[in-house]
């Protein structure tokens, strides 16, 4: 096992030379054997390139094992720059100048409009052919037009290179980037090994895009730090879902809160695969778990459903519930899981057990800093080396977080302070309703005032009066929704997580 590897070249040697380390529904195996190897091809056949340590590689693959690999490989030796492959032309033109890549890689016959952004800013484009034949995610690279130099830092990265960079979300600002060096990604995968205590046995099925955090550290690298096997699909398919369960056969898997529930909806029409099935966990992150929802996946599954709390600057995971015997709450995030966490008032000073706050966190798994960017650093870290999450919650005298909002989506109507989730948990009870986001919109007088999005169950109805009736039976008034829309489906972003802020505006009520 790679204990404490601080390089993902270390990091893949955790399993054994003929254990599988990436599968694909129906496809051949692929050992950690075969993964170091296409893994030191990759790193020899960019060096030839010119391409070394710290150089940007902007990777715009389909998920599946393919883009695992490559994701890996580039990582291990020069920086890997994942991109969302849905992005328009516009958004390619800004990812790739914003990360100064030094070359593109794309699938061989791939349509992506990215290959056009690239030759338009003189960024060399390899095509990825992939050789299933020789193991999910095997591939070789054709890369075109005269070889440049060597490059001048070739060879495995070392500890304090970048391993990735990863843009924030950019969901009120431009988006920020985030270097994560390999000694920060390890770490998180390390923390997420040892709080789902993974070992050589365990079979993962990843459903999570690959170009997000969440996949790329919990879903790909953590249970590969132990000699664990990933199966990656073309991506999430809550109508696949089941069959490729059975076929899989998977220990755990870890998704978004939305995707649990579209799984969830699906479970009735088949417990035989459940029970045939049985898992060791389930894990969910990225986004708030409703309690409701939490409660019916372990009665549906018969496993537990582990939330963590994570985000991209602290290369994914920040806090855990534990695994049984130990308690984990609905509601919680769990314990601090790598990280140190506290909560501190607005002068950044700490608060006891119980008290509301920002939460901050330091650790080895956490970026050093945004990239040239000083003024979000002077807001970001405190001159205690904390680095401020932009999240609001309490710890228990046991240390459990609860998250009570973004501080940025914390509605302020009239100087009254409400927070988003609290109205999702009373709506979430209405035994009619399926999902919900509460969110601000804008209000003449008041500033903002409160307003939800629902999705009703199959074959339910509700009328919005009816359920602002439920509400006011158990929330004070001001917190009461002045709008409650009824959708079929809720806008997501491009993970799969319903966003707050922007909502009002997406759907017309601004």
């Amino acid at each position: 096992m790679a204990e404490n590897a601080t390089t993902l070249h270390a990091l893949i040697r955790a399993g054994a030379d003929d254990a599988t380390a990436l599968s694909s529904p129906g496809g051949v195996p692929l050992t950690f054997g075969a993964l170091r190897a296409l893994t030191d091809r990759t790193i020899a056949a960019l060096n030839a390139q010119g391409i070394g340590r710290g150089d940007r590689v902007g990777i715009v693959l389909d998920n599946g094992p393919e883009m695992a690999a490559a994701f890996i490989a580039v990582a291990a030796g020069a920086t890997s720059a994942p991109l969302n492959p849905s992005y328009k032309a516009d958004e390619f033109n800004f990812y790739l100048s914003d990360l100064n890549a030094k070359l593109l890689v794309v699938a061989e016959g791939s349509e992506t409009p990215a290959v056009a952004v690239a030759e338009k800013l003189g960024v060399p484009v390899v095509r990825l052919r992939p050789t299933p034949e020789a193991g999910a995610g095997s591939f070789t690279l054709a890369f075109t037009g005269a070889a440049a130099a060597p490059a001048a830092k070739g060879g495995p990265a070392e500890a304090e290179d970048i391993a990735l960079v990863l843009h924030t979300s950019g969901t009120t600002s431009r988006p920020k980037i985030v270097p994560l060096k390999q000694s920060n990604v390890c770490a998180s995968a390390g923390n997420i090994r040892r709080t789902l205590a993974f070992t050589a046995d365990d079979r993962g099925l990843n459903i999570m895009p690959l170009f997000h955090i969440h996949g790329l550290i919990a879903g790909i690298l953590a249970p590969l730090s132990a000699g664990g096997q990933v199966s990656c699909t073309p991506g999430f398919n809550a109508l696949k879902f089941f069959g490729w369960m059975s076929e899989v056969r998977p220990t755990w898997y870890t998704a978004v809160p939305t995707m649990h529930q579209a799984i969830l909806a699906r479970a009735g029409r088949n417990k035989e695969t459940i029970e045939a099935n049985p898992l060791r966990f389930i894990r969910s992150s990225s986004s708030s778990m409703p309690p409701q929802v939490m409660k019916e996946i372990e009665d549906v599954f018969g496993a537990p459903l582990i939330e963590a709390y994570g985000m991209t600057e602290a290369a994914h995971q920040m806090a855990s519930n534990p695994l049984p015997p130990r308690p984990h709450y609905a509601g919680s995030v769990g314990l601090a899981a790598g990280p140190e966490i506290a909560i501190v008032d607005d002068e950044g000073e700490p608060l006891p057990a119980g008290e509301i706050g920002e939460i901050v966190i330091r650790g080895n798994n956490v970026m050093a800093g945004y990239e040239n960017n000083d003024k979000a650093n002077a807001e970001a870290f405190t001159k205690q080396g904390w680095f401020r999450t932009g999240d609001q919650g309490s710890l228990t005298p046991e240390g459990y977080l609860s998250l009570t909002g973004r501080l940025k989506e914390i509605i302020n109507r009239g100087g009254e302070k409400i927070s988003p989730r609290e109205v999702d948990e009373v709506l979430m009870d209405h035994p009619a309703v399926s999902q919900c986001v509460t969110f601000a919109m804008p209000h003449d007088k008041l500033g903002e005032d409160v307003a939800a999005a629902i999705v009703l169950r199959e074959g339910q109805t509700l009328v919005e009066k009816e359920l602002r009736g439920f509400a006011l039976e158990r929330l004070a008034a001001f917190k009461v929704p002045a709008k409650i829309l009824i959708l079929d489906e809720i806008p997501k972003g491009a993970t799969g997580k319903l966003q707050r802020i922007g909502l009002a505006q997406k759907l017309g009520l601004v």
